[in-house]
């Protein structure tokens, strides 16, 4: 019953972003995850598409991890690190224009940027949420901060399924996981050094086309 109810909210929270590509497969050695992109974020989803198609991902690591919060890979960097050498910084040498507006419930998929102005987002970097349920109260005030109105499905999800409700309008969600959140909350709860960075690394062997 639990499992029918995400689905159904997972399937219902992404306002405006209803309809997706092909899915992606990304496997790991700690399982398999699949993700769909959303047409209705074209240059991300684009981007995406083509670094798959080249085997970008292939051998790069989940580098960043923080519980309750998200896990993070794309540092082409990543492929080649010692133990213990500090990620993040790497990618293709360009940035995306932003494409907000997609709420960060648990199972978003969502680019990673540096500070900026515009929002922009690495040309590769990315990241999945995990996050913990929100209180009515708590999405109340990001709508204020946030001048955003969530939707009552948006508000659903939040509180029965969770996310990041922080992160929304400031970094932009382009798909969403159709399967392999318990590969997700696997590498969630990977013991990390002081940089975040799970002590035993966590490999995307391969990232294609599903």
């Amino acid at each position: 019953m639990r499992k029918l109810l995400f689905l159904l909210l997972f399937a219902a929270f992404f306002t405006g972003c209803e309809s997706g590509s092909e899915n992606i497969l990304i496997k790991t050695n700690l399982g398999d995850i699949e993700v769909r992109l959303f047409d209705e974020r074209p240059k991300h989803r684009d981007n995406f598409r083509k670094l798959v198609a080249e085997g970008y991902y292939d051998g790069m690591l989940f580098h960043r991890v923080i519980p309750n919060f998200m896990v993070q890979g794309g540092d082409p960097n990543s492929k080649t690190a010692r133990p213990g050498q500090p990620l993040g910084g790497g990618g293709p040498g360009y940035t995306i224009d932003a494409e907000l507006g997609s709420p960060h419930i648990r199972g978003a998929l969502a680019a990673a940027r540096t500070n900026n102005p515009a929002k922009a987002s690495s040309g590769s970097q990315f990241y999945i949420v995990t996050g913990q349920k929100q209180s009515p109260a708590t999405l109340d005030q990001f709508q204020t901060i946030k001048n955003i109105t969530y939707s009552p499905e948006q508000r659903e999800a939040y509180t029965t399924i969770g996310g990041r409700p922080d992160l929304d309008m400031d970094y932009t969600v382009f798909g969403e996981v159709v399967s392999g959140m318990d590969v997700v909350d696997k590498i969630s709860a990977m013991a990390t050094d002081g940089q975040a960075r799970p002590n035993e690394d966590v490999v995307m062997e391969s990232v294609t086309f599903k």
